[in-house]
């Protein structure tokens, strides 16, 4: 799928306003970043662009990120060091497999917001918003490029 198209088929306030919702009962920080690029693994894509944005230098290392690559019909998720301590690669992958069927089926919002709000769920449990966020973090938005 072209990234125009993926564009068009999510609901981008309601994904904004999600990473808002989970964000307040946190210190961890979630984004959404779609790529118009091609991977045949998409992991370490998603690994670039997590240091790129900044993401793994937050104040307590417990960002998370959703990397949509709809033209090689694949995303990724991803955990800085304190959060995916907590969780290990178990948490992701249940994650991941259940965006999935909400993707096969084109409700790409759906398993976008379903994401942030279990991630969300996870930092607030390990991270609560007790810990103020700080000026260096990212904003709430659906990156692209």
């Amino acid at each position: 799928m072209k990234r125009k198209h993926f564009f068009a088929a999510i609901d981008e306030k309601r994904v904004t306003s999600a990473i808002a919702a989970a964000e307040k009962r946190t210190s961890g920080r979630i984004r959404v970043f779609v790529s118009h690029h091609r991977y045949s693994d998409v992991m370490p894509a998603a690994r670039r662009h997590f240091r790129h944005l900044g993401m793994d230098k937050t104040h307590h290392r417990n960002a998370v990120l959703i990397f949509v690559a709809p033209e090689s019909q694949t995303f990724a998720l991803l955990g800085d060091v304190a959060i995916h301590e907590k969780v290990g690669d178990e948490f992701w992958r249940v994650l991941r497999d259940q965006m999935v069927p909400e993707f096969k089926a084109g409700r790409y919002t759906e398993g976008i917001v379903h994401a942030i709000g279990r991630a969300g769920e996870l930092l607030a449990a390990h991270f609560p918003a007790a810990a103020a966020h700080h000026s260096n973090e990212p904003p709430n938005a659906v990156g692209k490029i």
